[in-house]
């Protein structure tokens, strides 16, 4: 049987919360240290094109039933026609994101940037999490969990009898790293870059793959099945204005 725990309310005041606020402060700090530290790199006009381009495919795939039918098979053979077809991309020529990163010096520098301002901060504060208040049961979950939750909220106990919806303060740590984005979206805005979660994810991949997005519009654009919303939408709506009026 797991046992209860009385919680001491000095680590309440002397461990969760300053380990808390800690976190938030590094959070906004490292917000702003990424502004200062993000280029404005001028946009590629090839790339603003394409984005426009898709942009028109989606916009006709979405009025796509409100268009007479010879009218829909000419903008979609203007987009789609394997000779000049604007979302058609030849093959071998499709770029590749990881050369254009590795080519453009701007953009490497951005990257480790990003990644510098992520990962500097983390390593200084498990660091201080670590030394500082490492074995402390930090608080307590107020509904039950399974055996699979321990090692994910005590990191740094082993005490198998201690139930599992204690958290230790190294666990704290990592609960409001990964949990902290709705906080930091209501105090610096839903556009922030202090998303710890969404960076790791990028880390991994190198931006956006323009060729996919063309390719995938155009697919779109052939598979459609056009059936026209409005024929003879005249007499239709001089019927129910009729109606209306009687």
């Amino acid at each position: 049987m797991a046992e209860d725990l009385v919680l001491d309310t000095a680590i309440r005041d002397w461990v969760l919360i300053p380990l808390s606020v800690v976190m938030v402060l590094i959070g906004i700090l490292r917000y702003f240290v990424s502004k200062l530290m993000r280029s404005s790199p001028t946009p590629d006009a090839k790339m603003v094109k394409e984005g426009q381009v898709v942009i028109r495919a989606r916009n006709l795939k979405v009025g796509a039933n409100f268009i007479p039918p010879r009218s829909f098979r000419t903008r979609r053979f203007y987009f789609t026609n394997e000779e000049n077809g604007l979302l058609h991309v030849p093959k071998g020529e499709a770029p590749n994101p990881q050369a254009a990163m590795f080519s453009d010096p701007n953009m490497a520098m951005d990257m480790m940037k990003k990644n510098l301002s992520m990962i500097i901060p983390q390593t200084l504060t498990f660091a201080w999490v670590n030394f500082f208040f490492s074995g402390f049961v930090a608080a307590k979950i107020p509904f039950p969990l399974t055996q699979r939750f321990r090692s994910m909220l005590q990191n740094g106990i082993d005490l198998s009898t201690v139930d599992v919806s204690y958290v230790s303060s190294r666990s704290w740590y990592f609960l409001n790293l990964f949990g902290l984005r709705g906080l930091f979206s209501l105090i610096l805005g839903d556009e922030n870059a202090i998303d710890d979660t969404q960076r790791m994810m990028q880390m991994g991949g190198f931006g956006f793959d323009a060729s996919k997005s063309l390719g995938a519009e155009k697919d779109g654009l052939d598979i459609i099945q056009h059936e026209w919303a409005l024929p003879r939408f005249e007499q239709r709506a001089e019927s129910v204005l009729r109606k209306l009026v009687k």
